[in-house]
Order: structure tokens, then C-alpha cells, then sequence
């Protein structure tokens, strides 16, 4: 009953996202907290849109890809699930700065305790560093946000009235640090990464999924919606310094990935590195740029939650997640295995996927601001070939290893909504003018020029 129940949930709010990225904006603007003059306002636009999608379409494949390993005490497991696609849908609406902070630990709290409750043999250390790291940051951000409040003129928390604060260039540099090292954990960027992977592999499959299609988006978003906005002195100042920071961290993460032996391990620095490279474009304060992170939010989300979810198909039935143990999938499940592959083929964004498109872009941006910058992401291509082709090899061909020959036909509902997610990650890459057509109206507000 539970989990019909939040399936039904689940479809319903998908129906309303695409019914939001359809039809058009949705504004709530009401008075929420009179003595501290907030609002709850709730606004819609390309940005919000193609998040709220993402979210609306991960939370029902999510749960019909796990519903035969959901763990015991069901409905309060599903429930904070459902708790935290409230508080994601929040932070990508949330127009008011404590709104918004809100929502951001609403969507954090529940998945402290699905990972401390429901989680692997270390998981009590490791949601630990991982609530440590999430509420410094939060903790940092809320500071900001009162920074910012005591110098508006109008005294609320308001995006429009944050965005006119009289501050010193040197407040803003301060404020700007405060948002900045908020939003760089829980991307993560690096050298705040370090829960990252650790998180993944001990956290419930429901929840890793979560948190690597969903969640470290919140980050990105962070940037696009505030950062960017609200201290344009200060992002032009550290532009330099932060694409090269996360330049730096792509190719970390990418040389881990290419050591790696546990998949999940390798999806999770190969997300690390994805994100590295938005981030990077975000900050190059181009229009293209810009488009480029903005599709490339919506397929990223799609390919890895397609990735994690065959990674969890091959761990559930055979025990194993040393890709040393895998090989022959092919073999075994050619169905399954032809997934994989379509799954891993975007995520080195080959021409005719979704990842292609966005990706493309973002070099486009990075090439127009540095060209140095511009090359040494370029590596990141190559290795990102490397460590995913490699993880092809090891698990989809050669012989038919004892584990992989336990397999079975993964359930009809994990099969649907794999075929569902590749079908997306296909005819957006080969018709991508909607999500164009989607995100346009973010482009003119949000980088300062």
C-alpha cells in the first residue's frame, strides 16, 4: 500500500511538472513570516522549469526501478523520500532567500536519516562527514543571507531586493564567499568532494540516485540563481580562479575514476567530474555557456540515474561491484547490457546523445574565455573515454564470469523505465530544441555582462 501510494504521488506531481514546462509559469507569492517580512513565493522560469522536470521524472522511475529492494519499515522509508522531492522542488522554486533556505534543508534532513537508518556497514560515519560538511555550508549560506538581508532597503529576502543590497566591494567578496562555499560542497566542487563518494556507496540505492541525479544539482542551481545575480563584481573577480579550480578538480576526479575497480565508486568521481565542468562554464559568464550547463542539468540527471541504476541490477543479483568479478553481461543479458552501453556512450557525450549537446556548448564558453582552460578540459574528454569505455570492456564483454552467469532477467518495471530513460537520452540528443526552447527565457536575466 505504501508504495503504491507514493508512486501514485510521485506520477502526479510528474504530471505537473510537465504540465509547468508545457503550459507555462506558475507564481504563489503570499506573506510568510510577517515580523521578518518574508514571502512565500513560488516562480517558475527556463531555469526552475528543466530542474523541476528532471525532479518530476526521477522520483516515480526511482521508485519503480527499486520496488523489489526497498528496505523494511517501508513507509517511513518512502516517506522522508518523499519529504526530500518536496524540499528539491522547493529550492528550485523558492524566489524569497529564506524560502529558499528552507527548502534546502528540508531536502537535506530526510536523506541524513534514510543514509544513517537504511544505509551500508560504515554508514554512520559516513553520514556523519556528510551531515558535518552539508550543514557547514548551509550554516555559511544562512549567514550570507542575513548579510545580505540587514543591507537592503527594504529589509526582506527578497531575489529583486537581495540583488540591489548596498554593499562595499569588499561585503560582497564576503558574501560572496559565504554563498559560494555553500553551493561548491554540495555540487560537490573540488577540494569538497571528499563525502561525495563515500556517500554513494554506503547510502540505499534509492537514495544514491537521489542524490546523484537530483541533489548536487542544488549546487549548480546555487550558482545560476544567486551567486551569479546577486555579486556580479565578485564572480568577474574570481572567475579565473574558480574555472580553474574546477578544471582542476575534473581532472582529479577523472584520473580516480580511471583507478577505479568498484562501479559505483567510478560513477560516483565520474559525476564529480561533470560537475567540475559546469561549473567551470558557469563561470565564464557566457550566454552559451550558460545554455549548455542548463541542458546539460537535465541529461546528466537522466544518465546517471540510467547508470546507477543497471550498476544496481548487476550488484543486486550477483552481490559484486568489483568490475574485476563482472564480465559477459553481454552474454548473460544482452538486453541489460545494451542499456549499459547506451547509458555509458552519453556519458562521454558521443554525437546523438543528450550529453553531446550541452557539452559542446560549455566548451564552446570555455574557449571563448581562456584557451588554456579550454585545452586542459579538453583532457577531460579523452580520460572520461577512457574510464568509461573500460568499465564497457570489463563488465558488458569478455568471458562469462561465475557471478555474472547467476543473472536473471532484471523485473519488467526496471526494464521499462531504463528503455523510457535511454528513449529521452536519444531523441533529446537528436532534437534537443526543446529544452532550448525551455530554458530561453533564463539566459537575459541571469548573466551580468
Amino acid at each position: 500500500m505504501a508504495n503504491n501510494i507514493a508512486l501514485a504521488t510521485t506520477l502526479v506531481i510528474l504530471g505537473l511538472s510537465i504540465l509547468v514546462a508545457v503550459k507555462g509559469a506558475v507564481d504563489y507569492n503570499q506573506p510568510w513570516i510577517l515580523i521578518l517580512n518574508t514571502r512565500f513565493l513560488l516562480h517558475t522560469d527556463g531555469l526552475a522549469k528543466i530542474l523541476i522536470l528532471l525532479t518530476g521524472i526521477s522520483f516515480p522511475a526511482i521508485l519503480f526501478a527499486t520496488t523489489q529492494n526497498q528496505p523494511k519499515q517501508k513507509n517511513i522509508f518512502l516517506s522522508l523520500l518523499l519529504f526530500t522531492q518536496s524540499g528539491l522542488m522547493g529550492v528550485f522554486l523558492a524566489g524569497d532567500a529564506l524560502l529558499f533556505y528552507f527548502f534546502w534543508e528540508l531536502a537535506l534532513i530526510p536523506v541524513y536519516f534514510l543514509s544513517s537508518i537504511w544505509g551500508g556497514e560504515k554508514r554512520v560515519a559516513v553520514t556523519f562527514k556528510f551531515f558535518i560538511y552539508t550543514f557547514l555550508g548551509s550554516l555559511l549560506m544562512l549567514v550570507g543571507i542575513i548579510l545580505l538581508y540587514i543591507h537592503t532597503s527594504e529589509q526582506n529576502f527578497l531575489i529583486s531586493s537581495l540583488m540591489h543590497a548596498s554593499l562595499t566591494p569588499v561585503q560582497q567578496a564576503t558574501a560572496f564567499v559565504l554563498f559560494f562555499l555553500a553551493f561548491a560542497i554540495k555540487m560537490p566542487l573540488f577540494p569538497f568532494h571528499t563525502w561525495q563518494p563515500d556517500a554513494y556507496e554506503q547510502s540505499p540505492t534509492a537514495v544514491t540516485m537521489v542524490l546523484s541525479a537530483v541533489m548536487v544539482k542544488m549546487g549548480l542551481y546555487g550558482v545560476i540563481r544567486w551567486l551569479l545575480p546577486l555579486f556580479p563584481l565578485a564572480a568577474k573577480t574570481n572567475a579565473l580562479f574558480i574555472v580553474s579550480l574546477s578544471i582542476v578538480g575534473v581532472l582529479y576526479a577523472s584520473f580516480i575514476a580511471i583507478r577505479q575497480d568498484d562501479i559505483k565508486r567510478l560513477i560516483a568521481y565520474s559525476s564529480i567530474a561533470h560537475i567540475g565542468l559546469m561549473n567551470a562554464a558557469l563561470f565564464t559568464q557566457n550566454q552559451i555557456g550558460l545554455q549548455g550547463v542548463l541542458i546539460q542539468l537535465f541529461s546528466h540527471g537522466i544518465n546517471v540515474l540510467g547508470l546507477w541504476m543497471v550498476a544496481d541490477i548487476i550488484e543486486q543479483q550477483t552481490g559484486i561491484r568489483s568490475m574485476k568479478q563482472m564480465g559477459g553481461l553481454a552474454k548473460a543479458q544482452p538486453t541489460l547490457a545494451i542499456l549499459l552501453v547506451g547509458f555509458a556512450l552519453a556519458n562521454i557525450a558521443l554525437p546523438l546523445t543528450n550529453a553531446f549537446v550541452g557539452e559542446f556548448l560549455i566548451f564552446n564558453s570555455l574557449f571563448q574565455f581562456n584557451i588554456w582552460a579550454a585545452a586542459f578540459a579538453g583532457v577531460s574528454v579523452v580520460l572520461s573515454a577512457i574510464y568509461t569505455l573500460n568499465m564497457i570492456q570489463k563488465v558488458a564483454y569478455g568471458e562469462l564470469s561465475t557471478p555474472m552467469q547467476a543473472m536473471n532477467t532484471p523485473n519488467k518495471n526496471a526494464q521499462i523505465v531504463l528503455i523510457i530513460l535511454l528513449v529521452i537520452v536519444f531523441v533529446t540528443g537528436v532534437f534537443p530544441q526543446p529544452l532550448f526552447n525551455l530554458t530561453a527565457d533564463s539566459l537575459q536575466q541571469i548573466i551580468i555582462k
